[in-house]
Parts: structure tokens; C-alpha cells; sequence
């Protein structure tokens, strides 16, 4: 991955007293540096917080390292500000305090130094530290880099201060790519090597962690060259164990790539439509500032497209053409894999949901090109895709085509990329023009007519008539109560359009 330098140690040490002129005005940190002092505990900003200020970014978050009585400190800090105490971790003496839209981490020293301290940090730019005094203007302004974390920041290198502290908290492993992904840094020799050694410890980590983690990392513009170098060290099969068994299978003429290394191009193909949806979409790029606004809407794309094959493996079949094989309903048993997955790694409903959607019909604008080609696609047809993606069609469409773009076998069609965006344009289209405007016209049938005229009982048969009613508006074919009413009656009797 491009090391995207950040400026001189100088340059960054220089920017520190910005910052730190810009904390020192906080209230919070008033608050917290007078019950300190009145206690006599020495108080320190440490971690991101400082390196980010180095950065000329802010830090959300404020971590600070105390000397002692942390969670006494803790709790009469959020009753001063009234805000929140949370308490962590009483074993480990670490707290957070909660004030309007600020969070506080307090965590008391682990060695007898502060140096000591920020050696059993993660990596080295992490291993910085101001203390609170200097930063209220108390005392002069002096950087705490005891690990060289200013340099290494200079130069965008990700060093972890000592190996064995992946072994402390193994979520550092993950935490080490997420760097990668946030900052554009790279990883040092010393600790991509020291990764793989350290591997076996990831399954120590609580699914809540990683999940926090890897939504960082995946909502990074640039998260697929990451996710390669994950490959590469064998964590990204550790996180997702059901990738493995993709490995190795290979697919028809319309793809180059197995089906893990497809998947994995088709995550990082996800970022370039993202970046670019005008050079892929006419009209439906219009729609996705707003979908993209929704919690979490990129790291969920990116999860769909790493998944979408997931369920290839279990499935794959061979017709006698030996380049053609066959992943019949690969997409139902990827929602079933990832379901497991999703709840392994503590995904919400909402988001597990929005995933399985988009894998579940994925392959769905592939089937309609070759009827789309010819001119022949039926609005019936078109109108049941739309409506089954409906708030998900631009993912769906997303996915699409980073999906066609990550096939690039001999079999593939010169313009299909041009034909799926023809077809992506269309079904918009037909949602905002066809589907959506009917949907605000109070409806020609409903359930207590088919049983005040036709003596239906509510059951499984409600929903085909009234299915078949509203896909008969889309067609034109009714546009009247009473043509709705025969259409009702004639599919009672087995007739009228089947489904």
C-alpha cells in the first residue's frame, strides 16, 4: 500500500500547540485537571488523541492515562460535568465518562512510568503522550515520545512497540490494518512478520471488538488493498473463516479468478464505483448520496461484495463443457452463511438484514440482461426485481457491477458493464415513475374486498390476487376498481396472468 508521508517530526511536533491551545478550553479537561491536582495524580493525554493532533486532525475521543485512583477520579468527573460514568473494566481500573457530545477514556498506568506505560501501547504512534498540566497552559508544552512514535509518524509506518503486546490484546492485529486503511501508513517488516506468529490468539477476541474494528477499517476509501494484505498475512481468513473454503474454486469463462480472489477484487472494485459512480451510472448516480447516508452503508456494501459467492463452494456442479460450471441458488446458501457470520461478529438485525438482501439478489440483474439485451424485458419482470431490492436497488446495482467488473474471463461481453448500467438506469426509472406513483394512490383492491366480494378467507391466496393486481398496474393492464375486481374473480377460477 502507498506510504502517504505526513510531514517531518518537526512539522508534527509543531502542530501539537495548535491542538493543544484548542483542548486547553475544553471543560471537561478543566474540570478533570483541578480534581487531579487536588488529589495529586499526575494526568496525561496519550494515543490517538496526541496523534492526531500531531496529524492537524481531531481526535473525537480524548484518552487519558492517569497515575492512580482512576475510577474514584472517573465518577467525580461526570458528577461535576453531569454527565455519564461507564464503567469498563474494574479489574484493569479503566472508565469513560460521557459529557454532551465528548467521551473521555480514563486508564490508569499498567507499569510503575509512563514510560513503561506507553510500551505495552499498540504501536509506537499510539505511544505518545502530553500531560494535562501542559495542555491547560500550566507548565511548558513537552511531547512524551519515549518509542520514536514521532518519527514512525512522520513516515507513515505502523510499528508495533513490542511484539508480544499483540499476544496482551490480539485485537491489535486487526487494529494494525485498520491503521493501514485510516491513515494510508504501511506496516513496518518487523511487524507484518510478527503478525502471523500471533494468529492463533485472534480467537480470543470477543465478536463486539472485531465488529468495532472492522467497520473502521472497511469504511476507508482504500480498505480492499488492505484487505489483500490481510490475505497475505492469513488474518483476513481468521476474521472470516468461511472464505477459505472459496479458495481454489474455480468459475466459468466469464471470470479470471477463483471465487475468493474474485470476491476480494469485486470488495475493492465496490471503493472505485464509490468513488466514481458517474463514470458507471447515469441516472442512478443521482441517488446515491442519499442511500450512502445511511449507517454503515458502505462497510455493508463492502461486506456484500466480499460474501455475495460465499455460497459457491457448497453448491458447485459441472455440465459437460469442461469451462462451464454451475452455482445453482449459491446466493440462498450465502445468506445462510452469513447469517452465521453476522451474528458471530454481532452485527445488528438492520445491518445483517441489509447485507443478506443484496446477497440474496445479486445474481437477479444478471438473469434479466440476456431478455434486457432483446428488447424483451417485461415490465412484470422488471417491477419484481425493483421492488424486492427497493431501498437497497443502488447497492444492489453497486454490487452489480463491481461484481461484472471483477470478471474478466474470455467469455464476457465487451459492453456489459454499458448494458448493466442501461439496465440499472431503467429500473430507476420504473421505481420513480411507475412503482412509486401508484404507491401513493390509494390502492385498487385490497384484502377486505376479496372478502366482501369475492367470500375469500384471509390466507396465503390474499397476497397472490393482490400481488398479481399490482403487477397488472404496472403493466397497464388495469387502471379501474372494477378491473381489478375481474382480475380478482378470473384468478380465482385459475385464470387471468400467472405468476
Amino acid at each position: 500500500m502507498r506510504n502517504q508521508l505526513s510531514g517531518t517530526p518537526q512539522t508534527l511536533k509543531d502542530n501539537i500547540p495548535r491542538g493543544a491551545c484548542d483542548l486547553s478550553g475544553r471543560r471537561s479537561l478543566q474540570v478533570l485537571g483541578e480534581l487531579a491536582a487536588a488529589r495529586g495524580v499526575r494526568v496525561y493525554l496519550v494515543g490517538g488523541t496526541v496523534r492526531e493532533l500531531a496529524l492537524e486532525k481531531s481526535a473525537p475521543d480524548l484518552d487519558l492515562a492517569l497515575s492512580a485512583q482512576t475510577l474514584n477520579l472517573a465518577r467525580d468527573l461526570a458528577a461535576a460535568l453531569g454527565g455519564t460514568f461507564v464503567l469498563l473494566d474494574e479489574a484493569e481500573r479503566t472508565a469513560r465518562v460521557v459529557w454532551q457530545k465528548e467521551i473521555l477514556d480514563l486508564a490508569e498506568f499498567r507499569a510503575p512510568t509512563l514510560a513503561e506505560d506507553l510500551r505495552a501501547r499498540d504501536f509506537t504512534i499510539n505511544a505518545l503522550a502530553l500531560e494535562l498540566q501542559a495542555v491547560l497552559g500550566q507548565k511548558p508544552l513537552d511531547l512524551i515520545d519515549p518509542w520514536g512514535g514521532l518519527q514512525d509518524l512522520a513516515q507513515g509506518l505502523i510499528r508495533v512497540v513490542q511484539p508480544r503486546n499483540f499476544q496482551e490484546d490480539p485485537l491489535r492485529l486487526l487494529r494494525a490494518y485498520r491503521f493501514a486503511a485510516t491513515h494510508g501508513f504501511r506496516l513496518t517488516p518487523e511487524t507484518a512478520a510478527a503478525i502471523p506468529r500471533y494468529l492463533p490468539e485472534f480467537s480470543r477476541v470477543a465478536g463486539e471488538r472485531v465488529r468495532q474494528e472492522l467497520f473502521i477499517l472497511l469504511a476507508a476509501p482504500k480498505a480492499g488493498s488492505v484487505l489483500e494484505e490481510m490475505e497475505q498475512s492469513g488474518l483476513l481468513t481468521r476474521i472470516f473463516p468461511e472464505l477459505l473454503d472459496t479458495q481454489g474454486v474455480e468459475q466459468d469463462g466469464f471470470h479470471h479468478l477463483d471465487v475468493f480472489h474474485h470476491s476480494l477484487q469485486a470488495a475493492a472494485l465496490v471503493e472505485e464505483v464509490l468513488a466514481a459512480p458517474h463514470k458507471y451510472f447515469r441516472d442512478l448516480a443521482a441517488e446515491l448520496p442519499s442511500y450512502l447516508q445511511a449507517p454503515h452503508q458502505v462497510v455493508l456494501l463492502k461486506l456484500a461484495a466480499l460474501f455475495h459467492d460465499i455460497g459457491k463452494p457448497r453448491v458447485q456442479g459441472r455440465r459437460t463443457d469442461p469451462d462451464r460450471y454451475t452455482f445453482y441458488y449459491h446466493e440462498r446458501v450465502g445468506v445462510e452463511i452469513f447469517t452465521a457470520t453476522a451474528l458471530r461478529l454481532r452485527l445488528s438485525q438492520a445491518e445483517t438484514r441489509t447485507v443478506t438482501r443484496l446477497i440474496s439478489l445479486h445474481m437477479r440483474p444478471f438473469l434479466l440482461l440476456p431478455a434486457f439485451r432483446e428488447g424483451e424485458l417485461t415490465p412484470r419482470a422488471l417491477g419484481r426485481l425493483v421492488r424486492a431490492a427497493r431501498a437497497d436497488l443502488p447497492g444492489l446495482f453497486i454490487l452489480a457491477m463491481a461484481d461484472s467488473l471483477a470478471g474478466q474471463g474470455p467469455q464476457k461481453p465487451a459492453d456489459a458493464e454499458t448494458v448493466l448500467a442501461d439496465l440499472a438506469d431503467t429500473a430507476y426509472h420504473f421505481l420513480k415513475e411507475r412503482i412509486e406513483p401508484q404507491e401513493r394512490q390509494p390502492r385498487l383492491l385490497t384484502g377486505h374486498d376479496l372478502i366482501k366480494f369475492l367470500g375469500l378467507k384471509p390466507g396465503p391466496l390474499f397476497r397472490e390476487i393482490l400481488t398479481a393486481v399490482e403487477e397488472a398496474q404496472w403493466e397497464g393492464a388495469i387502471r379501474s376498481r372494477q378491473a381489478a375486481l375481474d382480475l380478482a374473480r378470473s384468478l380465482c377460477r385459475g385464470e387471468g396472468p400467472g405468476n
